[in-house]
């Protein structure tokens, strides 16, 4: 079906980066009419704007799926495997690049997508512009400025570190790469602010290794409820905090597997750790060199750079109620099992489901599989919003029951658990 013409798509699809590709490769096997709109020349959405540096919080084995390749765990190498789902599954006629979607309204039908090139058409709406679209700067005031200031996703060129006083803001996965970047570049002087800090695996291991989510899949699919995940990998934290003295930025509440993320530790920034000026602060204002904070101390820094992560911009919706959400929480307060919008009809939000513990294309590829199913009926989704992050496998035992056609009623557990407690780390599970 084209559109456009007055037809009608089954799916419209905004975005082409990961989670729009894989929404594509599933509407087509479910036999929808589907079209992805996309902004840019080329598909990759976010990971085609990130800086090369920029690399994935978890093990290549876990981020790829089946065949489709992965060379390596970082930006080129991400981008690269995203564009493999469009040549894998023959997705590229089904991608109208250069076309950003200048709004998106419900009609009598379904949905009306107005782009440059003219309106859109679809019953449902797949809206995978992602939870994490717009960086995040704190507002705050500038006079006579000379600081250089990057958001982690700008920093292009990070041998501007080099032999540089440095001030990082943010306590998250964002900051803490940063850190471990000034100490790989030869920052001179590193200093950071932040207000708290988010629970990671303190590590002497590469990323990819440490970032590996296998051993949380089997704690699943060994019967542990989340209080007893919780309990466990909080345990450990605890004791390895202490083991590198560095419980002075221990988080003050307590792991909990539904509300927080299983961040890998930065081995830099713990060798380095007792170099780093720390600062339980955020930024006041900035005048000619110096950084004021909100702790009263004075930092004189050349370049600052914000690990303060991303929002969400959805003001391409006519909705109000759609367009003024802002942040991941909010978004994920407002979708009813997992992802299903509870403020319009046909309209689906998988991103909501990304930011547990577990993998993205995995996370992704479960998702836009149920939607297509609901889409054709042979699934029921409620609208209970869920409260709390759905991670990994969970995201499994949630959709199973409500989606039989996915999940074969006499079959499905026993299949998912075997993947999950004898699947070998360095082997990536199949494409669902």
């Amino acid at each position: 079906m084209e559109s456009s013409t007055g037809k009608r798509f089954d799916v419209a699809i905004v975005g082409g980066g990961l989670a729009g590709v894989v929404a594509l490769a599933y509407a087509r096997r479910a036999g929808l009419g589907a079209v992805v709109l996309e902004r840019q020349g080329r598909v990759g959405g976010l990971w085609r704007d990130l800086p090369a540096w920029q690399d994935i919080q978890i093990s290549t084995a876990d981020w790829q799926l089946g065949e489709l390749p992965l060379q390596g765990a970082t930006q080129p190498h991400i981008l690269a495997n995203i564009e493999a789902w469009v040549e894998h599954f023959n997705l590229a006629d089904g991608i109208r690049l250069n076309t950003p979607v200048q709004s998106a309204r419900e009609d009598a039908a379904g949905w009306e997508l107005a782009t440059p090139q003219g309106l859109v058409h679809a019953r449902h709406l797949v809206a995978a512009t992602g939870a994490h679209n717009t960086p995040v700067i704190p507002a705050c005031p500038r006079t006579g400025s000379t600081v250089q200031e990057f958001h982690s996703s700008t920093l292009r060129d990070p041998n501007l570190l080099n032999g540089r006083d440095v001030l990082v803001v943010g306590g998250g996965a964002s900051a803490f790469d940063l850190l471990d970047l000034c100490f790989q570049q030869g920052a001179r002087r590193v200093v950071w602010a932040f207000r708290g800090t988010r629970w990671f695996v303190p590590t002497r291991k590469p990323k990819q290794v440490a970032g590996s989510v296998r051993g949380f899949a089997r704690l699943q699919a060994s019967g542990m409820t989340a209080e007893q995940q919780s309990a466990a990998i909080g345990a450990d934290m605890r004791e390895r905090y202490e083991k590198f003295g560095i419980t002075d930025i221990m988080p003050t509440q307590p792991f909990d597997v539904l509300r927080d993320q299983l961040i890998p530790g930065r081995p830099g920034m713990l060798e380095h750790y007792a170099e780093i000026e720390r600062h339980h602060a955020s930024v006041d204002s900035i005048t000619s060199d110096t950084v004021a904070l909100s702790n009263g101390q004075r930092v004189q820094t050349e370049l600052l750079l914000w690990g303060t992560g991303y929002g969400i911009d959805l003001s391409y919706f006519a909705s109000d109620k759609i367009a003024s959400i802002r942040t991941l929480d909010e978004l994920a307060a407002r979708c009813g099992c997992i992802f299903r919008s509870l403020d319009a009809a046909n309209l689906y939000f998988p991103g909501v489901g990304l930011d547990g513990i577990g993998s993205s294309p995995w996370a992704y590829s479960l998702l836009c599989r149920t939607i297509m199913s609901h889409i054709q009926g042979t699934a029921r989704l409620d609208e209970v919003a869920m409260g709390h992050k759905l991670n990994h496998f969970d995201i499994v035992n949630h959709l199973a029951p409500r989606d039989p056609a996915s999940y074969p009623p006499d079959s499905w557990r026993a299949q998912y658990r075997d993947m999950a407690m004898n699947t070998p780390d360095e082997r990536p599970y199949p494409i669902p």
